[in-house]
């Protein structure tokens, strides 16, 4: 089973900064959000499996040995709040972006760069 996990982490992950390298916005917002779900999977990996232990000590216990920790559940629950606030923000100034420059290719997004002085160098950092 954790093999299997070790595998579905590193195929996301790997799919993710294939997508985020690529040219076009909209696979450049899927690969991050891929990357933050690969880092929840790993994060929920390397907290240990307990499926069926119960999330609450009973009244009677005074070892927690028996429950599981809700520390990582509880931390990959915010990141999965926090990364869909940010994939949400992405998209819009995705769509702002490709609506302004009426292009959503990477390359085709040269006009904020400043223009390359006859050393190749920009203009702003001559000295």
């Amino acid at each position: 089973m954790s093999l299997l996990l070790a595998l579905c982490i590193g195929l996301a992950i790997g799919v993710g900064i294939h997508l985020a390298l690529s040219r076009d916005l909209l696979r450049v917002v899927i690969g991050i959000s891929l990357i933050g779900s690969g880092a929840n999977l790993t994060v929920l990996a390397a907290s240990g499996f307990r499926f069926l232990a119960p999330p609450i000590v009973p009244g009677e216990a005074t070892v927690l040995a028996a429950a599981a920790d809700p520390l990582p559940q509880a931390l990959v629950l915010t990141a999965i709040v926090i990364g869909f606030a940010l994939v949400c923000l992405s998209i819009v100034l995705m769509l702002a972006v490709r609506a302004a420059a009426a292009s959503d290719d990477i390359d085709a997004l040269r006009a904020s760069e400043p223009e390359d002085g006859s050393d190749g160098k920009p203009v702003v950092l001559k000295d």
